[in-house]
């Protein structure tokens, strides 16, 4: 059994008592959120240094891959050995991954090192949060989620760049060794500021569970990234892949009825506040694939803006995030999660709607406002949904609680990768007799056009979808594990 620290509750920033662990959570958190940007733009260059086009998109599915499997795992260690040396040992391994994927000397390596950064990515994403909603009040937490919110807003904009810049002016293999001394200050100020105690007893680690959540999770994702494109979606890899991922589901649910410490205890999908979480983040994530996806793509092919104005376009989403999530307390404090909940799909679906106003002859302002409005409806979900699922628990599951929630999140993104993908090459297919080619930007603006404008109809789609997790969390002010 473990306790949180003791902590006088002071004011929430970066200069308060707290301030140096929620500085050291926000530095761990951006190591994560710079690598999911910062890596793109320097593919021509490493494709370029080390060869290997046919299998460069595996430098971003393995790494997506392994994060969403590990999450779950890693949130509920969490829960036993204790938050800070779970923090730090994902940290540790991120850079490990980050050393050799600066030092790899062909693409194959690379991808395989990119699976260790995975590895430690699983632990930093959930583990953060954790950690946030050990030190903080339900009245703290969303101002708190609102610096972790900015972490990823900053590095939407600075990524991009920062990846240009060392491909153009330095070398590619910088993007990964700039995490050395970011990581290094986090974990120094971890070791010196975070105080945790544990009461060491004897656990029985869920191995059996872990392992068959671990295959179960990956060949999932495996056939939803890359069926439709590295095999067809009705082939035997597919099938096979889906059937693998369906039995082991099975042999999982079996094992954790009889674990004693089940990694991922089936009573949390029996936790209606846990279960809005994970829906709610599931939702939100395979919608931001749509965005992230083609708002660039479509300002700069069809709009005819460069790649950093089209890049802005979709950053207002990420400058609406944070304005929200850091404001969602006030609501859900006077009003109700529910509350919070509904004012966000609100804007999320209405934001959804304007997508479908945007043509070729659109401003890049008309472009980026509905994402700017889909950021405002998402800061109002995704955090108060996070601190809901934790409060829904006690300390001890807290862990197991974010981590669920998260994957969500995790499994969202790569069900987006997958609907997304179909819908705009399904158009292409059609307009061009049955014929995809393998570069969209030598497509023509009068097909890319209507093929985008497609997967922002299905975004809107999904981004309706929120309207039935409001009723999943419950109205009140106050969250207890009572609730679940």
């Amino acid at each position: 059994m473990t306790a949180p620290q003791t902590i006088s509750r002071a004011s929430v920033g970066l200069r308060s008592e707290r301030g140096p662990i929620l500085l050291s959570v926000m530095l761990s958190t951006a190591l994560i959120a710079l690598d999911s940007t910062i890596l793109a733009t320097a593919i021509p260059k490493v494709v370029e240094d080390l060869g290997g086009f046919n299998q460069f998109q595996w430098l971003f599915s393995v790494y997506l891959l392994v994060q969403a499997v590990t999450v779950p795992i890693f949130g509920r260690l969490a829960d036993i050995w204790g938050r800070k040396p779970v923090m730090q040992l994902g940290v540790l391994v991120f850079l490990l991954g980050s050393l050799l994927c600066g030092l790899a000397w062909g693409m194959l390596p690379l991808i395989i090192f990119r699976a260790i950064q995975g590895i430690g990515a699983g632990a930093v994403a959930p583990i953060g949060m954790t950690i946030m909603g050990d030190i903080y009040s339900v009245a703290e937490r969303a101002k708190a989620q609102g610096y972790i919110a900015s972490v990823w807003a900053m590095a939407s904009l600075v990524g991009p760049l920062l990846g240009g810049v060392f491909s153009d002016y330095a070398s590619w293999r910088w993007i990964f060794f700039v995490n050395l001394p970011i990581g290094a200050i986090a974990l120094w100020m971890m070791q010196r500021h975070f105080h945790e105690k544990v009461e060491h007893r004897e656990h029985k680690i869920d191995y059996l569970g872990s392992t068959l959540l671990t295959v179960a999770g990956v060949t999932l994702l495996l056939a939803l990234i890359e069926g439709g494109v590295q095999w067809p979606w009705l082939s035997p890899v597919s099938f096979t892949l889906i059937a693998v991922a369906v039995l082991s589901f099975v042999g999982f649910a079996l094992a954790e009825r009889r674990a004693p410490e089940p990694v991922l205890p089936l009573w949390a999908f029996r936790n209606k506040v846990i279960v809005a979480s994970f829906v709610s983040g599931f939702i939100v994530s395979t919608a931001m694939m749509g965005l992230s996806s083609y708002v660039p793509l479509f300002g700069q092919v069809v709009l005819g803006h460069n790649a950093v104005v089209s890049g802005l376009a979709l950053a207002a989403m990420t400058f609406g995030w944070p304005i929200s999530a850091s404001q969602a307390g006030r609501i859900y404090l006077t009003f109700g999660y529910r509350a919070c909940f509904a004012i966000g799909a609100t804007l999320a679906i209405l934001g959804g709607l304007m997508l479908l106003t945007i043509d070729g002859s659109s401003s890049v302002w008309h472009l980026a406002f509905p994402g700017f409005v889909i950021g405002l409806g998402f800061g109002s979900i995704m955090a108060p949904g996070l601190i809901a699922a934790q409060s829904s628990v006690e300390w001890q599951h807290r862990g197991m609680a974010t981590g669920t929630s998260m994957l969500g999140r995790n499994m969202g993104s790569s069900v987006g990768v997958a609907l997304f993908g179909a819908v705009a090459n399904s158009v292409i297919r059609d307009r061009l007799h049955g014929h995809v080619p393998a570069d969209l930007e030598t497509v023509s603006k009068g097909i890319l056009e209507p093929a985008i404008h497609s997967v922002f109809i299905f975004t809107a789609i999904v981004l309706a979808l929120l309207a039935f997790t409001v009723f999943l969390m419950p109205s009140h002010r106050h969250i207890t594990p009572s609730d679940a």
